[in-house]
């Protein structure tokens, strides 16, 4: 079919449309009325005056070929021949942005491409969400590269998105390139095929710039890109077009904050206002930092001389919808949003709409499958389409996140077109989605489970589709994922009071929240989850939120609190018969007492859980006391007892097949390695905790493998190598506000300190762990300060004051019954010449190398067993030692010791592992398993 010849109509609003005037502008140029100018485009006017032509050729500044051919066209008649026929292509850019701001990574990005091309077509596919900067960035970047295409730089708008236009048709694009090519208009033939010929063959031997703006999809950029030459080509579009072929996409994302800023000064253009002016930040962050929202604030504000920036800002905080106010004459942004939302089929904009109803910000198919009702392959395919519509942006893979304007205007859409009875029913979907599969994951995370549902778990509608996670690995990788998601619908169901909905998403996050923190956090919301089970009157609910309470009070050091919590959940799980939940109250309550030096209460409650889970048949919450047991006995100095426990607890642990336990029981055996003097077999099994650790992103496990790690260095003579290890270890402990754990690696760093020599800083670190120990009632690392504050003392020369600290610490010890008792007096006596009461027969002291010291297995003297060899970040103990007073090695009955991190008791589950590396010292104890090497595992199959 013959395409119709160039008419004056689509000549006039071609010229007026390249030289970005509206109708308006260009009568008010022309002198003439917008009437006329409308007519004339529309084809009523078919023979326009002479007069009129030649006012609207001014208007639009022809000259040369390009305006006789105007007139010949307005006249109907034959376009003249002239020697401007066969000119070059004209240069048509619009002009370029005066406050065209950043970008310039993009820039030096594109530049250099073009440099490189190497007389190939380039071919740049510019994308990115509706007022993001596209045009800008294209005409500006067109601008900076016209003196390397002499054939000339041509702008041609393909209206992909204008209001009241279709997309211009590929073949009547070709007609207004070839008219701008130099083409007469009677020798434009009428096919596409032909126009494409002649097209190409016009520029076979140019070097054009050739800048498609506003592109509608790739099949109408196609037939419009140069066959062959140097040309580059710059397509701008709303979508991704991933079609395009050996198009080099370039997508723009909202400008950095500085930048953003940058540009609202630049525009509002007042005196007084810099971009680190406050309200300026606050205005670009409302704004999204969308340079057209941007734009149209910060020309709100040159009009406006009265108002002033920190005003509006306020006014857009406090607006219910920001986008209203984000307007100038007749454009705004939520118009600009209205245009590609317009683009998108009904079933892709009612996934939209629902997508704005999200109380968070990431989403992926699974969450958008509930909101919107459909099964998984229409969810991903909804969230594909909006995504390439540049509606989404693609944040992982897999996980979508919406723009928070365009969240916006998606969530106004909804509660214009939606009824209520549809959103409500869509944003049900999602929490219940959540709630289920935050309770699977939980589940699989959590130390231990709970015997039965809250309210809200048994009273939901179990979604349609959950990801399938197999172990506590992808359990916890998903918690952490959605994380940001789980607490944005915990919070919204706390905002519209949906009580028994707080409790069920609570419990589902409580594994997390105890894994990864941060505690006070954790602390609101547990105590968030406790409030809303006295509403409802769920005593279980309560008691469960109280355990949780319980667990994530304990590493902040606030240990009285933690056992009231623990002691009232026991109460009500013995009222209402859960003995589930009794023996894991029980447990925890354990871990706080062994934290706080109650050895024996540890002890006895400890063996009452272990009784429990053992008549249950739970096997997790076995492995989990064990090996919380275990560290009591390397607490109190039985390591055969202690390493039969934790054998135990690992080969449960194996047989569940997860890691985070084996990581545990790794990091406690370690540490009985090292107290029998095995320093290779302690380093090996640490390590291996240490790569699990950070295989599954656990801090908590990284420092304290690092703080066991710094000992077992410092004691084989590495001191550099165990600095570096405490010092990441207490970096990470107070990155996440671990007290305790803080404290002791104070002390352990103190040690090092004073061994090398350097007493000023020992004695500051110690004085850091006294002043935490004591604020936080952490008797053991409160003794340890002191023993190391008396060590400095003693190697300052001050032995008086050496004695009375040390004698602080030895009250101390004594009082909460642990094993440094005995080293301690011997250490006492060696210093007074006197034998203490109670100091054992054949422990000698060493306080600092005199005679009679004790040495470690490698013969060098550890300037007092206190304080080179005693921290907490796994279990108990001191290395084998050989006493030149010819005392016998009695490290396997009893120990130095010092209670578990506070972080580290068997509230979670592990995997199989080692249980002894090879080249160890023997058994420990006859009749215990044989241990047996095993290589360290770092394939996905080793996991």
């Amino acid at each position: 079919m013959a395409e119709p010849p160039v008419t004056f109509a689509g000549l006039l609003r071609k010229l007026r449309t390249e030289a970005r005037l509206t109708q308006e502008e260009l009568a008010e140029a022309a002198a003439l009325s917008p009437r006329s100018v409308s007519d004339l485009e529309r084809g009523i006017a078919a023979t326009p005056r002479r007069e009129t032509v030649r006012l609207l050729a001014d208007a639009l500044n022809l000259a040369g070929q390009a305006r006789a051919e105007f007139e010949a066209v307005a006249r109907g008649r034959p376009v003249p021949a002239g020697p401007d026929t066969d000119a070059t292509a004209l240069r048509t850019l619009p002009r370029d942005i005066a406050s065209f701001t950043g970008r310039q990574r993009e820039l030096a990005e594109l530049v250099e491409a073009a440099a490189d091309a190497g007389g190939v077509v380039g071919i740049h596919a510019i994308g990115g969400m509706a007022g993001v900067g596209k045009t800008a960035f294209a005409v500006h970047a067109a601008h900076r590269l016209a003196d390397r295409f002499p054939g000339g730089q041509i702008f041609l708008p393909l209206h992909g998105h204008t209001p009241g236009q279709q997309p211009v048709d590929p073949a009547d694009a070709l007609a207004s390139l070839l008219l701008t090519a130099g083409v007469p208009p009677a020798q434009i033939p009428p096919g596409l095929e032909a126009r494409i010929a002649l097209w190409r063959d016009r520029l076979a031997e140019k070097q054009l710039l050739l800048v498609l703006d506003d592109a509608a999809s790739s099949e109408q950029v196609r037939p419009l890109l140069p066959g062959a030459g140097g040309s580059l080509v710059l397509v701008t579009s709303r979508r991704h077009l991933s079609a395009l072929e050996d198009a080099t996409a370039v997508s723009l994302d909202t400008l950095p904050p500085g930048e953003a800023a940058g540009l609202l000064v630049r525009l509002a253009s007042r005196s007084g206002l810099s971009p680190d002016d406050p309200a300026a930040a606050e205005i670009t962050a409302l704004c999204g930092y969308l340079p057209l929202a941007i734009g149209m604030v910060a020309r709100q504000l040159h009009h406006h001389p009265a108002w002033t920036t920190a005003g509006r800002a306020a006014e857009l905080a406090a607006a219910r919808d920001r986008l209203e106010l984000m307007t100038t004459e007749n454009l705004s942004v939520a118009a600009a949003f209205n245009l590609s939302y317009a683009d998108l089929t009904p079933g892709q904009q009612r996934l939209f709409r629902r997508l704005g109803l999200h109380p968070g910000t990431d989403i992926d198919a699974y969450a958008a499958a509930a909101l919107d009702g459909t099964d998984l392959a229409a969810a991903r395919r909804g969230l594909e389409a909006l995504y390439d519509q540049y509606l989404l942006t693609e944040s992982a893979q897999g996980r979508y996140r919406l723009h928070d304007l365009i969240r916006e205007h998606a969530r106004a859409l909804a509660d214009h077109l939606d009824p209520d009875r549809d959103r409500d029913g869509a944003t049900t979907r999602l929490l219940d989605y959540y709630q289920h599969a935050a309770a699977r994951a939980n589940t699989l995370i959590a130390r231990q489970p709970h015997t039965s549902p809250a309210p809200a778990e048994a009273d939901a509608v179990v979604p349609a589709v959950i990801p399938d996670l197999a172990d506590s690995e992808q359990a916890l990788a998903w918690a952490r994922t959605e994380r940001a998601s789980l607490l944005a619908c915990l919070d919204y169901a706390t905002r519209t009071g949906q009580h028994a909905r707080v409790i069920a998403l609570t419990a589902g996050l409580a594994g997390l929240l105890r894994s990864d923190g941060p505690w006070a956090d954790a602390i609101t919301r547990h105590t968030a989850a406790i409030q809303a089970a006295g509403h409802l009157g769920d005593r279980l609910g309560q008691a469960h939120a109280l355990t949780g309470l319980g667990d994530v009070r304990r590493p902040t050091g606030d240990y009285p609190a933690a056992v009231q919590a623990l002691e009232q959940a026991l109460g009500i799980y013995r009222d209402l018969g859960d003995r589930l939940g009794q023996a894991n109250a029980l447990n925890g309550l354990g871990v706080i007492r062994l934290t706080t030096g109650d050895y024996p209460t540890a002890a006895r409650v400890l063996e009452q859980a272990l009784g429990i889970y053992r008549d249950l048949g739970d096997q997790p919450g076995q492995a989990n006391v064990l090996n919380n047991l275990g560290n009591v006995r390397q607490v109190t100095g039985d390591f055969p007892a202690a390493a039969q426990a934790l054998e135990q607890a690992l080969g449960i642990y194996r047989d569940l097949g997860t890691r985070l336990g084996q990581a545990n029981a790794l990091l406690s055996l370690g540490e009985v390695w090292r107290l029998i003097g095995d320093y290779p077999a302690a380093a090996q099994v640490l390590e291996q905790a240490l790569d699990i650790y950070r295989d599954l992103g656990t801090r908590l496990g990284q420092a304290a493998a690092l703080g066991s790690l710094g000992e077992v260095r410092r004691a084989t003579g590495d001191y550099p190598a165990a600095a570096q290890a405490l010092d990441q270890a207490l970096g990470i402990f107070r990155d996440l506000g671990i007290r305790s754990d803080e404290a002791t690696a104070l002390n352990e760093r103190g040690t090092l300190y004073r061994l090398s020599g350097d007493v000023t800083q020992a004695e500051e670190c110690h004085q850091q762990a006294l002043d935490l120990a004591r604020a936080i009632a952490s008797p053991w690392n409160e003794a340890y300060a002191l023993a190391g504050l008396g060590r400095c003392a003693l190697a300052a020369g001050h032995a008086t004051q050496a004695e009375e600290l040390l004698r602080q610490a030895l009250e101390i010890f004594q009082r909460i019954g642990a094993a440094e008792v005995p080293d301690l007096l011997a250490e006492l006596a060696a210093l007074t010449g006197h034998e203490q009461p109670g100091s054992a027969l054949g422990w000698v002291g060493g306080g600092s190398g005199e005679p009679g010291g004790c040495e470690d297995s490698g013969g060098r003297d550890r300037g007092g067993l206190v304080g080179a060899s005693r921290g907490r970040f796994a279990a108990a103990g001191r290395p084998a030692r050989r006493c030149r007073a010819g005392a016998l090695e009695r490290l396997p009955a009893r120990g130095g010791s010092r209670p578990l991190p506070g972080w580290l008791w068997a509230g979670q589950d592990g995997d199989r592992g080692l249980h002894r590396p090879a080249g160890g010292r023997g058994e420990l104890r006859p009749g215990l398993p044989p241990v047996r090497p095993v290589a360290r595992q770092t394939g996905p199959a080793g996991r």
